[in-house]
């Protein structure tokens, strides 16, 4: 029987389970390397589970020649409400509107 990985939301939660005993600054070195090994190990798990999922959102869009193709996803640039646009100048902290 081969050993089941495991899943997103469980590594990840390890993850900050990891960084929060880190941060309490209460650990022996040998103690504080191996939670650094193990949280490194699930940070790049989660990252390449993120990567997987990335690779697997396309949308269908027609090309020039009529032919539907899978091109990756992009979030609209355009929408006003997205806050990864770097394009917003506005200030978070005007309350005027």
């Amino acid at each position: 029987m081969s050993k089941k990985k495991p899943a997103f939301e469980q590594s990840l939660r390890e993850l900050e389970e990891v960084v929060a005993k880190m941060e309490h600054g209460e650990l022996p070195l040998d103690e504080c390397v191996q939670y650094y090994e193990r949280g490194v190990k699930l940070a790049a798990a989660c990252a390449h589970e993120l990567d997987a999922a990335r690779q697997r959102i396309e949308q269908l869009q027609k090309n020039e020649q009529g032919e539907l193709v899978a091109t990756p996803f992009a979030p609209d640039k355009s929408d006003p409400t997205d806050p990864s646009d770097p394009t917003d100048r506005s200030d978070p902290t005007d309350q005027s509107a």
